[in-house]
């Protein structure tokens, strides 16, 4: 494949590492300094857009990519209220689209079994869940698109929660989150059901950035070819 990458911090030198040892090649990088050049004249010959970017630039580089024709992978969380914008402008001009708040297999495998044992959490209300997640210092939103994407997993799997909140606000119904900020931690997230006599948890602790690299970079070949708007779950088959 031929990749743009739009975002070249940690995570864009992660995807260009990994796509290279994969056979693809890295036709274009756009990042603050070269803006501009994000353009359907730059965007020929591309046939898959990687976007890791800020919540502020997200909606304008999906869009501009989408518009011009070319699948995009996006990684860019705290931009989800305009989900629904870019979904259309996929479907509208014929292309593909894929965004995760986490592309690491094992973390979608968290997403999987944590919906699971909410479901069936729901029968025993004598335990109650929250969720902590513990990332770098340089982490601009909180919490993590990974734990709201947990939360919104357990909410549609238990009636007795409906949505979260960010601790230390509290809610009866609400799924509790907690949000760490310290040193270079990749990221840690751990959902605890507790309740008078035991304890259950699950827990994904990320040792590095490469296996969200990888998990964009395997997005980016599974949307390839493809048309419509796609999930992770889609990919891994779930």
């Amino acid at each position: 494949m031929k990749i743009a990458l739009i975002g070249y911090g940690r995570m864009g030198h992660e995807i260009e590492d990994i796509a290279k040892r994969r056979g693809h090649e890295i036709r274009l990088i756009i990042d603050i300094e070269n803006r501009n050049n994000l353009n359907p004249e730059k965007l020929k010959g591309i046939d898959v857009v990687i976007e890791f970017t800020t919540p502020e630039s997200a909606l304008s580089n999906i869009s501009e990519c989408l518009s011009a024709g070319v699948p995009v992978v996006s990684g860019t969380t705290g931009w989800l209220k305009d989900y629904e914008k870019a979904a259309g402008l996929c479907r509208e001009h014929g292309t593909a689209f894929i965004h995760s708040t986490n592309f690491s297999i094992g973390v979608n495998l968290l997403f999987r079994l944590s919906s699971e044992l909410a479901g069936k959490m729901k029968n025993y209300n004598n335990y109650k869940v929250s969720i902590e997640e513990i990332h770098h210092t340089k982490k601009l939103d909180a919490p993590s698109g990974t734990a709201i994407t947990l939360a919104e997993g357990i909410a549609q799997q238990h009636k007795g929660y409906k949505g979260w909140t960010l601790e230390p606000e509290e809610a009866e119904s609400k799924v509790p989150v907690r949000a760490i900020r310290e040193g270079m931690v990749p990221g840690t997230h751990t959902i605890k059901w507790d309740s008078e006599i035991d304890s259950i948890s699950l827990r994904h602790e990320a040792k590095n950035r490469k296996g969200l690299a990888l998990g964009a970079v395997v997005a980016a070949e599974y949307i390839n070819k493809r048309k419509g708007v796609f999930t992770m779950g889609d990919v891994l088959g779930f």
